[in-house]
């Protein structure tokens, strides 16, 4: 069994830089679940104009390409 000691000792060992992580994580645990949409569409959101430098041409053709991969993946006919 876990005690609040073994739990502290571990993230004393972490690297800072993993901090927020384990924040974010232990804070979603005790959030309200309109908060964490609210997160989770924030983290979604970050993504936001990721193809915006890609060429109209190759943007279509990667629609194309992923639309046969999602049919080819999930079609239930067989």
């Amino acid at each position: 069994m876990f005690t609040i000691n073994t739990i502290v000792k571990e993230i004393n060992e972490l690297p800072a830089d993993r901090l927020e992580e384990v924040y974010e994580f232990v804070h979603s645990l005790t959030t309200s679940s309109s908060k964490q949409k609210k997160n989770s569409r924030k983290k979604i959101l970050s993504f936001a104009g990721a193809f915006s430098d890609m060429s109209k041409k190759d943007y279509a053709d990667y629609k194309q390409h992923t639309k046969e991969v999602r049919t080819s993946l999930f079609d239930r006919v067989s």
